[in-house]
């Protein structure tokens, strides 16, 4: 499982003009499932990002966790994120996990997450989707599960 992060004052998804998800400060997330992923790499990525200490305290240090922050999360499908360029002008996505496995998977995730009591908007798995952040800082940040 792979998630790209990043740190907003606001982000939201639209699907054909209309708003599907939406937050305040908190995270944009990028996710993406791979062939082999199990629940063990869905919990193991849930806790990291719930307990990174990637907001800022008082004093100005990113101390501070989006469980601490009280931030919310936008969960974003992106199976692009397993993407293969190596070779030719034409990625690959054979790494992606197949759709029937993965929105079940992406939708676990999202559970897991609110099981730390975030609030977790999301797009809609498998649209297309137009999605709009305000950075904060900016942080942005990859996070693996610790199997791939």
């Amino acid at each position: 499982m792979r998630v790209v992060l990043q740190r907003v004052k606001r982000a939201k998804v639209d699907i054909d003009g209309k708003t599907v998800g939406k937050i305040g400060a908190g995270l944009l997330l990028l996710v993406g499932i791979k062939t082999g992923d199990t629940e063990n790499d869905l919990q193991y990525v849930a806790d990291k990002l719930s307990g990174l200490r990637i907001f800022e305290d008082d004093g100005g240090k990113m101390n501070r966790s989006i469980v601490d922050a009280e931030g919310a999360v936008l969960s974003v499908s992106q199976f692009t994120l397993y993407g293969d360029a190596s070779r030719g002008r034409r990625p690959s996505f054979i790494e992606a996990a197949r759709p029937e496995i993965a929105e079940p998977l992406y939708e676990v995730f999202n559970e897991k997450l609110r099981a730390y009591g975030l609030h977790v908007e999301t797009g809609v798995f498998g649209a297309d989707m137009a999605v709009s952040l305000v950075n904060d800082g900016p942080v942005t940040l990859i996070v693996e599960s610790k199997n791939h």
